[in-house]
């Protein structure tokens, strides 16, 4: 915002011109007059997306994707703010993108973004002896990445299909047999640790196809635990063939103790995280919500359910086994997505049996077979 950190943005400007960058300075101030002359002044940021914090986002976003289409930028750099991060998450991954923040939790700007952070020890109020080396480190550290940008993208490992699979902890070995699979297979497999990273990717059109056996954001939000990021709507919204198992749908995740809500019920700790065992009546409204997210999906989608658990910790023998709360489940899945064009596999493991994961992988790869041909003869 070029009113209120003018003279901040003008230093680094200045800075990046001397490492021989060529600049574009994008104002999003919605107050006062800017005190440094942007090349992108902000009532065309306005034109673009309205006026408002809001607006100035969706503007800036649009501002950032013309110029990264017409060649024009190979990185962001910008001083925190919700509007700037909301312009840097609208770009590809890959892109180099820098955020200069005082702030303790930046986890809403960086969403499911490759968005880097710079801490500023120091607000960002002036030109000072700490400031400057900031805002200096910054300034070199986003030059950098631009050039390298610029110069090419890096060979990639393989030169497959990409699939993008979710996993955890309570999740990871099923998912391996997958993956080991899908490589024989001939598909490059990402493996994403957390559903919004997920997410952005099949958002973005990066993913050929998907696993996405891990959903256990769905159960801790639903019990209270923190948001689920929009989980299962890029997928099936985008087009994306996907394989989906309700993968860690048997608990919620705290990442302290539980709340005082929930004393009473079967908990089971692992390092600094509480889980939470989901009872059969959260498990069928989860099922429900999977059905209804799924129900309309515009690829080819199967859902894989494991009869015999949905996690390490609900395997038969598991603090969590409970068959009665896994049924609940899945008939809901089963209900939901009656006389749909979802396919409904169900298995006689565990989720976490190398056979369930080779079922998911095997029938992935029969459905992007078919998903291609149909789209060849189109």
């Amino acid at each position: 915002m070029l009113d209120v950190q003018g003279l901040e943005y003008a230093w680094i400007r200045d800075r990046l011109k001397s490492l021989g960058a060529e600049v574009v300075l994008v104002d999003v101030g919605v107050r006062d007059e800017p005190v440094v002359h942007p090349d992108v002044p902000r009532e065309e940021v306005a034109r673009a997306g309205g006026t408002g914090p809001d607006g100035m986002g969706r503007g800036a976003a649009a501002v950032v994707r013309r110029l990264f289409r017409g060649g024009r930028l190979h990185g962001v750099l910008a001083i925190g703010g919700h509007v700037s991060a909301a312009a840097m998450r609208e770009l590809p991954v890959g892109v180099p993108k820098l955020m200069i923040s005082s702030s303790g939790d930046v986890s809403p700007y960086i969403g499911g973004a490759d968005l880097t952070v710079m801490y500023s020890v120091v607000d960002i109020a002036g030109i000072d002896r700490i400031s400057s080396r900031v805002l200096a480190n910054a300034a070199a550290a986003i030059a950098g990445m631009a050039t390298g940008y610029a110069a090419g993208r890096p060979a990639a490992t393989a030169d497959g299909p990409i699939v993008g699979a979710t996993l955890a902890g309570v999740t990871g070995p099923g998912v391996s047999a997958a993956r080991e699979l899908l490589g024989i297979l001939g598909y490059e497999v990402l493996v994403f640790a957390g559903g919004r990273s997920y997410e952005a990717m099949a958002a973005g059109g990066l993913l050929t196809a998907a696993l996405d056996a891990t959903l256990l954001e769905l159960s801790t939000e639903l019990l209270g635990g923190g948001p689920a990021a929009g989980r299962l709507e890029a997928a099936a919204r985008n087009g994306v063939p996907q394989v989906v198992s309700p993968g860690g749908l048997d608990m919620a995740r705290f990442d302290s103790s539980a709340p005082d809500r929930l004393a009473g019920r079967r908990v089971h700790t692992h390092t600094s995280a509480t889980m939470v065992r989901t009872t059969p009546a959260e498990s069928g409204e989860l099922g429900h919500r999977v059905a209804a997210a799924l129900r309309d999906a515009a690829a080819p989608t199967a859902v894989y359910l494991p009869l015999r658990g949905l996690s390490t910790l609900s395997a038969p023998g598991g603090p969590f086994h409970d068959p009665a709360a896994d049924a609940a489940l899945f008939d809901a899945v089963r209900d939901g997505l009656a006389g749909s064009l979802v396919e409904i596999h169900e298995v006689d493991t565990d989720l976490n049996d190398p056979v369930f994961g080779r079922a998911m992988a095997d029938h992935l790869h029969t459905i992007l077979t078919g998903f291609q041909a149909r789209a060849a003869a189109s």
